[in-house]
């Protein structure tokens, strides 16, 4: 039972490193074992997430205080360097970490998308980083959802009706939702997807369950002549909010939305820490037994 903040500490540390144990030699450098471990330093950037630590500075500080838990703490630009080289590897501790999570053997999920601006709306005309985003693929964006225009990115993403993560896709922000998702889909096999109206399109369905047994089953948009029996639209929209808790999770205590990268490497290495964050929090709540998987603030203390 995870008591406190030194406690879950350890419960993802352990979890941690048992994974790096299969992972780690593949990503095997040459030259003398750090002071700080893989396993620790991945541990302190995925609990930094989870209790909102997501900048460097920030998270650095805040570790010097639990010294008794992480007797070697890197400074900053090491930190930053080490996090940033071992992105891909972070990525792949939440896949390893999917095939160990029963929830994730759903055959049922959801698909939508979120924002990711990279700057203020107002900076972009006159930021000299504008050119090195756009050079990176940010492009401005509408969100229907909050009647905004973004310049930046859209993370879609793929969830479970359990509220785990699948997979994920970083695009422009101008790329429409059905374009993204239907790329996102094909790399899956003999699930059934739930999308909102902007992944309304009945060639792509047709495509999807032809060359990948995926179904997408998408509300019609009110100009289309056939609707669907209200009964239908009520256990849709219901199953749907799954996706919603995710990305309020994602927002509001991983901080997904506030960048604070300079370039879209860096900002990849947070997205994917942030990500593999949420889904080693699911793994530890089902692990302990909460009956609640989605959980993750009251695990994380980030109270």
């Amino acid at each position: 039972m995870i008591a406190n903040f030194e406690d879950f500490c350890l419960y993802m540390y352990v979890l941690v490193d048992d994974l790096w144990a299969r992972l780690g030699p593949r990503y095997r450098r040459p030259g003398p074992a750090p002071v700080c471990s893989d396993s620790e330093l991945l541990t302190m950037v995925l609990v930094g997430e989870c209790r909102g630590w997501d900048r460097e500075t920030e998270a650095l500080t805040a570790w010097q205080e639990y010294r008794a838990l992480f007797p070697v703490i890197p400074e900053r630009s090491r930190f930053n360097r080490r996090r940033r080289a071992l992105q891909h590897a972070i990525n792949d501790l939440r896949r390893l970490a999917l095939t160990g999570l029963e929830l994730a053997q759903d055959r049922q999920c959801v698909i939508d998308s979120l924002p990711v601006p990279v700057m203020h709306f107002h900076l972009v005309p006159s930021s000299p980083s504008t050119g090195t985003w756009r050079a990176a693929g940010a492009a401005f964006g509408k969100v229907s959802s909050k009647k905004q225009t973004i310049f930046g990115y859209k993370l879609h993403l793929l969830v479970t009706l359990g509220g785990v993560i699948l997979d994920f896709v970083l695009a422009p922000a101008n790329e429409h939702d059905l374009t993204v998702g239907a790329e996102l889909l094909a790399e899956q096999r003999d699930r059934r997807a739930l999308g909102d109206k902007a992944y309304y399109s009945a060639a792509v369905a047709a495509a999807l369950a032809a060359e990948a047994g995926v179904t997408l089953f998408a509300l019609p948009r009110a100009t289309q002549r056939v609707q669907l029996p209200p009964a239908v639209v009520a256990v849709h929209t219901r199953c749907r909010q799954i996706i919603e808790t995710v990305n309020e999770q994602l927002s509001d205590q991983l901080q997904i939305e506030a960048n604070h990268a300079k370039t879209f490497w860096g900002l990849c290495a947070r997205l994917y820490s942030k990500l593999a964050a949420h889904t080693l929090c699911i793994y530890l709540n089902r692990l302990l037994g909460r009956p609640d998987c989605l959980q993750i603030k009251g695990l994380a203390f980030a109270n």
